[in-house]
């Protein structure tokens, strides 16, 4: 995510039924006993492992858009318009609800559940930590502090109480962290919420300039929902033919096993997108149209403010960069040097005179 929205996150998607049996004394051939409870299998169910992948796949695909428009090997980067965008929160949230719903899995098993859940809870408090000290050495005017795997590890801790507590309470809370930002915006931002120390709480008027912010209001509302739906859905899941579901082709136990690992892949793909791509790059260059689009938008918004008509701002625009063109002067980003600079504000004034601007 410049962001990227950006988006793993599995808990253990495991879940134990206990095959508890009524037993009869029958004293000339007494049954053998049940196996006690902490002995009885754990079934993993693979459809939410697939789920998992399915996620991941879409999370890479978006990523994948994004760094190609941020090395400029296409036109413009089509994970910042408002489709690519809305496929960000979505990935963001499916990601989100699979670790409510993979709480309910973890507790599931009962007896113990409690250390593989704070292993996972540290390896994941490790990782973000990890992403932030990284972004911040590479991208420091946007790093990381808190993104998708910070809004996991402390929403596996806040969501603790919603395994247990009644469904109604658990739907109310959701709603209210998901109308949070809305209602804080009604009632008048209190200044104090606009603290840095504050942003991981999503409740301030100001946006943060970072490559990943998943504040908890409202993306922890997703973790309670997907806790709310494993409480309701999990049981008749696990009995039905879909949760008795095994993957039998490469395809499906790819996709199952990324899900298993997925705070790997997670961390993994990222960096070698962006390393195969940076080596693309360094050998075709730019995309020829990479940056015009943008460079149009920019212009007109900048002429209008100085004064200029819509009709004279866009042909003023279209003259800028055509020139810019011919003078070998157009790069993508920019970058010029003082003589350079210098023309393409002569070429711009030109323009704008030409256009019918005075």
């Amino acid at each position: 995510m410049p962001a990227a929205i950006r988006l793993g996150y599995e808990h253990a998607g495991t879940c134990r039924f206990g095959d508890a049996a009524i037993q009869t004394s029958i004293p000339s051939a007494p049954p053998p006993a049940a196996p006690p409870l902490a002995a009885a299998p754990v079934r993993r169910l693979a459809v939410i492992d697939l789920a998992r992948g399915v996620a991941l796949l879409a999370m890479a695909l978006y990523h994948l858009t994004w760094d190609l428009g941020f090395l400029r090997l296409t036109p413009e980067n089509a994970a910042l318009s408002s489709v690519g965008k809305a496929s960000a929160h979505g990935i963001a949230g499916s990601f989100l609800v699979l670790v409510g719903i993979s709480l309910v899995l973890a507790r599931g098993r009962r007896a113990g559940w409690w250390r593989p859940y704070l292993a996972r809870l540290g390896r994941i408090a490790l990782a973000a930590v990890a992403i932030s000290l990284a972004t911040f050495f590479l991208f420091p005017d946007s790093w990381i502090f808190f993104g998708i795997l910070h809004c996991i590890a402390l929403s596996s801790v806040l969501a603790l109480p919603a395994l247990v507590a009644p469904l109604p309470l658990v739907a109310l809370a959701a709603a209210l962290v998901f109308a949070g930002p809305t209602l804080a915006g009604l009632t008048g931002t209190p200044a104090v919420l606009d603290a840095p120390g504050l942003y991981f709480l999503g409740l301030g008027a100001v946006v943060p300039t970072t490559n990943d912010y998943v504040p908890l209001f409202p993306w922890f509302g997703f973790v309670l929902a997907g806790v709310g739906l494993g409480r309701l859905a999990l049981p008749r899941l696990a009995a039905s033919r879909i949760g008795a579901w095994a993957p039998r082709s490469r395809i499906g136990r790819l996709a199952t096993g990324a899900g298993r690992h997925s705070l790997a892949v997670y961390l993994v793909h990222q960096p070698l997108l962006l390393g195969l791509l940076y080596g693309v790059a360094s050998v075709s260059g730019p995309h020829p149209r990479a940056g015009q689009a943008q460079f149009l938008r920019e212009y007109r918004a900048n002429c209008a403010e100085a004064g200029g008509g819509t009709a004279t701002c866009r042909v003023a625009a279209r003259c800028v960069l055509g020139r810019l063109r011919d003078e070998g002067l157009w790069r993508a980003g920019g970058d010029f040097t003082g003589e350079e600079q210098a023309r393409a504000i002569a070429v711009s004034r030109t323009c704008f005179r030409e256009a019918g601007g005075g």
